[in-house]
């Protein structure tokens, strides 16, 4: 904790601390996140729908402080939740007026987690249309900013929470990642985030769920502590989604890694596509900080991420059942109700079956390939995005004096995705504009201790000074 902090930059942990010893009441820590919220989001358009229950909830959770009732460890303390993902009672319109005014009945399998563990529900936050893009923006609720620089996006689909979180308008959030949703919109606003193993964290309650090998939940925030505390609130099965299956047993006390010096291995390519230098250089820097913490630290190849490109077999295999999902949704439904981001997907070619088929057995290269490698590792640290955040509506860039389309931002998430493995984005340098630059650390399949492990070594060491965005 870090008393010099206001209240809306105390971490998830802190305020839950400080609320159990009732150095500060819920009531005063929803009123501190619903001012900043007024203050600031007509600059960033983050929340798209604040909770009207979140004012009774924290005065329920101050009696129960002061009756000494038991405590979950996110009492009091509250969250924000992509729009993608179903909240009881309160809008979740994924980005579209086709879904405009829609209320589920039920919380996501996530929210009903954060909900148990004691957090309060305070808004939900801005997304691209059907969760599908690197740019937060949709027809519904309109463009959202960046706040290191509103000139600037917050990246896509979980945009709208990367903002909010980085802008002090919530502790915790949840966002969704298909190909780079949690990690990239992270990495442009500064803050932390897990995509974890592959059906660690039902998905039951969020939409889309094609295709379902591909898609995650996962939780974001501003210390590396949250995410350990968040994952092991939500991660394990529930009983309806049928990727989320067993788990090792995991706590937020870390006790599952190895212990000896970690093997690490780090890379920015080949197999990623381009990437700027001063990114590569805040890699090496993140390995060189490992590797004086006395862990065994080299840079690495895998080959298999040479001989298949991860981007490539993800766009095959994904785009029929995305287009699929996106017909009948708009089906019967008028053209102006229909943004770029779908019509963008249902343009695209059909994958034949050959094609397809060959996908499938590239993705299986890619995860014997990781299997190789993690047999030699414990982690793989690489590079988030290959640039920091960049202008609003870019849609092709050059990458150390590479020409490519917006796709290739994707190109160090990706694999993730199509293998299943876990990830962690996190701060560990600035750009020369003075934009946040993230690493990320990628383990082995259910090895999120160590992955957590090593980040929380990394954010004890880092140098980077200005945490939170002076906002305009």
């Amino acid at each position: 904790m870090n008393d010099n902090l206001p209240i809306y930059y105390q971490d998830a942990t802190a305020l839950a601390k400080m609320i159990r010893d009732k150095e500060i009441s819920p009531v005063e820590v929803i009123q501190a996140h619903l001012d900043r919220i007024e203050k600031y989001d007509s600059s960033i358009n983050a929340i798209v729908t604040i909770a009207d229950t979140a004012m009774k909830a924290a005065k329920a959770a101050e009696t129960a402080v002061m009756k000494g009732e038991k405590l979950g460890p996110l009492h009091g303390v509250p969250f924000t939740v992509k729009d993608s993902i179903d909240t009881a009672k309160l809008l979740t319109q994924r980005g579209s007026p086709i879904f405009k005014g829609r209320v589920p009945v039920t919380d996501a399998t996530s929210v009903a987690r954060l909900k148990t563990a004691g957090g309060i529900l305070l808004a939900k936050t801005n997304l691209p249309e059907f969760s599908y893009w690197i740019e937060s923006d949709n027809l519904l609720s309109g463009r959202s900013n960046n706040p290191w620089d509103l000139t600037r996006t917050p990246g896509g689909s979980s945009g709208g929470e990367s903002a909010a979180i980085a802008a002090g308008m919530s502790p915790l959030g949840l966002g969704t990642d298909l190909a780079i949703s949690v990690r990239g919109p992270a990495a442009q606003t500064g803050i932390v985030s897990i995509k974890a193993t592959h059906g660690s964290i039902p998905m039951t309650g969020i939409w889309p769920r094609v295709p379902r090998r591909f898609w995650h939940v996962g939780p974001m925030a501003r210390s590396i502590r949250d995410l350990s505390l968040a994952y092991s609130v939500l991660s394990g099965p529930d009983g309806h989604d049928a990727f989320s299956t067993s788990r090792v047993q995991f706590d937020a006390g870390l006790g599952n890694v190895p212990g000896r010096p970690l093997r690490i291995g780090w890379m920015v390519g080949p197999g990623f596509g381009p990437v700027d230098p001063e990114v590569t250089s805040v890699v090496e820097s993140a390995a060189n900080a490992l590797k004086n913490l006395g862990h065994k630290v080299q840079a690495v190849q895998i080959p298999a991420l040479e001989k298949d490109f991860a981007l490539d077999v993800f766009n095959r295999l994904h785009v029929m059942e995305m287009k699929e999902a996106f017909r009948d949704a708009i089906a019967g439904r008028n053209d102006d109700e229909i943004y770029k981001m779908a019509k963008t997907m249902l343009s695209l070619p059909d994958t034949s079956m050959k094609d397809f088929i060959e996908a499938e057995q590239a993705a299986e290269r890619i995860r014997d390939g990781f299997a190789e490698y993690f047999h030699h590792y414990d982690l793989l640290l690489t590079h988030v995005l290959p640039i920091a955040a960049h202008k609003h509506g870019v849609e092709q860039f050059i990458i150390n004096g590479q020409k490519v389309d917006a796709t290739y931002l994707q190109g160090a998430t990706v694999p993730l995705n199509v293998t299943g493995l876990p990830g962690i984005s996190m701060r560990f340098g600035t750009s020369k504009e003075g934009l946040p630059i993230n690493v990320q650390l990628v383990g082995s399949w259910q090895s999120e201790s160590t992955i957590l492990h090593a980040a929380t070594l990394l954010e004890n060491v880092s140098s980077v000074s200005n945490l939170h965005p002076n906002i305009k």
